[in-house]
């Protein structure tokens, strides 16, 4: 049966939260004065991170919450959140009898903006129903709307995925050079680290060329020679290109030959 909390007028109740990182990490932090061990997770004590007042509704508007804390704490740092590690990172928010350690879960969702002012930082987060307020209303457009190797794209992902390792690194360009990559195919692409500092992170390829692959995230000094990475292939979204290179044209989620909006704006052109 789930515990019933504040029904007695002297409890020994705390709070707790926990961030599941996309990456794979669990954290677990707890507003009482010494760390609880609960559900397999170690919640440390932090005392300057809270979450605010959780509002619940009945109807389909969004649950309110925020969290807040200070970069202090060593398990959040302005780096990992510069870096992105805790964006769309699951939270779950709740109350735990410190004595018995009995907990409730009161709020679940995902982390959505963050900022950071100064030595805190602040998160905005989203409850299951934010699912609600997205447009599910294709729009046109002339270039293909599914992801790649996507449901709607149809392709096998595991047909455009390589695990290599680094071989050079210009960090002046902020260009990787990988063994054995294809770089006329990853533009457009991820790069997703397997160790090294970057870790669990996925990071944007802008240009694939012989001299290696320009990401759009900085590269940490740290990154060596040797570290593996998984690189996904990428697809500009055009005709041509899903019908040339993939032959996967009857999937073309786009209106490539559909007029724009300027269509009465434009001038006349003598033949």
């Amino acid at each position: 049966m789930t515990r019933a909390f504040y029904t007695q007028e002297l409890e020994c109740v705390a709070t707790f939260w926990r961030i599941y990182r996309r990456d794979g990490v669990a954290l677990g932090f707890t507003g009482h004065d010494r760390d609880l061990t609960f559900d397999g997770i170690r919640h440390r004590a932090a005392p300057g991170m809270l979450p605010s007042a959780i509002q619940r509704t009945a109807g389909f508007t969004g649950d309110s919450a925020t969290m807040q804390g200070a970069l202090a704490h060593d398990a959040i740092s302005a780096t990992d959140l510069a870096a992105g590690r805790f964006d769309g990172a699951q939270v779950e928010a709740g109350a735990v009898d410190w004595q018995t350690l009995e907990s409730l879960v009161l709020y679940s969702g995902s982390i959505g903006s963050v900022s950071q002012d100064g030595a805190a930082f602040s998160a905005d987060l989203l409850s299951a129903k934010a699912a609600l307020d997205r447009d599910l209303v294709p729009r046109t457009s002339p270039t293909c709307r599914a992801a790649f190797c996507g449901p709607q794209c149809g392709l096998s992902a595991a047909r455009f995925t390589h695990e290599t390792q680094v071989e050079r690194i210009d960090f002046a360009a902020n260009c990787v050079i990988f063994r054995g990559m294809r770089a006329n195919m990853m533009a457009g692409g991820v790069v997703r680290w397997i160790d090294g500092p970057h870790a669990g992170i996925a990071m944007e390829v802008v240009a694939g060329s012989d001299a290696g692959l320009t990401l759009a995230t900085p590269l940490d000094p740290a990154l060596s020679p040797g570290t593996a990475a998984v690189l996904i292939d990428g697809c500009d979204g055009r005709l041509a290109t899903c019908h040339q290179r993939f032959a996967n044209a009857r999937n073309f989620r786009g209106e490539p030959f559909l007029p724009g909006n300027d269509l009465l704006t434009r001038h006349a052109v003598p033949l």
